[in-house]
């Protein structure tokens, strides 16, 4: 465990045990929420959203802001992992809302790119590409 984290509880750990049965998968604390209220599992939604964030600072899970409009989603980052954590950039429907999660081998290499030619850096936590899904078109 992280130096950052202070306590290790109960609900601290049945919720890092949501994340790790569940990884790769993006979440929003009502998400999360849901989930525990239709398990039967007592855990209060203050206490929920004050271990995401204590999990983001310990760097075990990472958060994505997507936009103002929308909750942030969080994801598992296994902490014993020494690799860099793949890169995940958003798709944004306009008209429905749905998010869409990409890793594309084609994204991490135009990042490079932005790099090479325009030494630019893109943040993908903060990266969302607008436009309509599928079901919209």
């Amino acid at each position: 465990m992280n130096s950052r984290s202070k306590y290790k509880t109960k609900q601290r750990e049945i919720l890092l045990g949501y994340f790790e049965t569940n990884p790769g998968v993006h979440v929003t604390a009502g998400d999360i929420c849901e989930f525990f209220r239709s398990s039967g599992i007592l855990i209060g939604q203050s206490t929920i959203y004050r271990n995401l964030e204590s999990l983001v600072d310990e760097g075990i899970i990472n958060k994505y802001n997507i936009d103002r409009n929308s909750p942030a989603c969080f994801e598992y980052v296994r902490p014993d992992s020494h690799e860099d954590v793949e890169t995940c950039f958003h798709c944004k429907c306009e008209k429905c809302g749905k998010l869409i999660h990409l890793h594309c081998d084609e994204l991490d290499e135009m990042q490079a790119h932005l790099m090479k030619e325009h030494s630019f850096r893109l943040d993908p936590m903060r990266t969302v590409f607008y436009g309509l899904c599928e079901q919209c078109m």
